[in-house]
């Protein structure tokens, strides 16, 4: 039995990149704990200036939770693409060596 050996050298960038998914995930995170800070921070009846009717707490969360959530999220999102951007400055050249063994069978 032989062993057939062929080498290639090639080179490739490497650079860390953020995880968007994680960002977008405290993102959310920080518009719950923002959405709650908003609705037992404010000292309010829960009772509607324009219509009068009474609301209840977890519906004022649920309401300004509806705005926090997706504001925070894109606040972690633009967060993630400058940290991406400033990934790419640090971008640095790596040398990669593909090494392919085959064997022959001679019988």
């Amino acid at each position: 039995m032989a062993e057939e050996i062929t080498e290639r050298v090639e080179s490739a960038r490497v650079r860390r990149v953020p995880k968007y998914s994680v960002f977008l995930l405290l993102g959310a995170a920080a518009g719950i704990i923002v959405a709650l800070a908003l609705t037992f921070g404010i000292p309010d009846e829960g009772v509607s200036t324009n219509t009068g009717l009474q609301y209840s707490a977890g519906q004022v969360f649920g309401f300004i939770a509806l705005g926090a959530i997706p504001v925070c999220m894109a606040i972690a999102g633009v967060i993630a693409l400058v940290l991406d951007r400033a990934a790419r400055r640090r971008t640095r050249e790596v040398r990669i060596l593909h090494e392919r063994v085959r064997t022959v069978d001679n019988a």
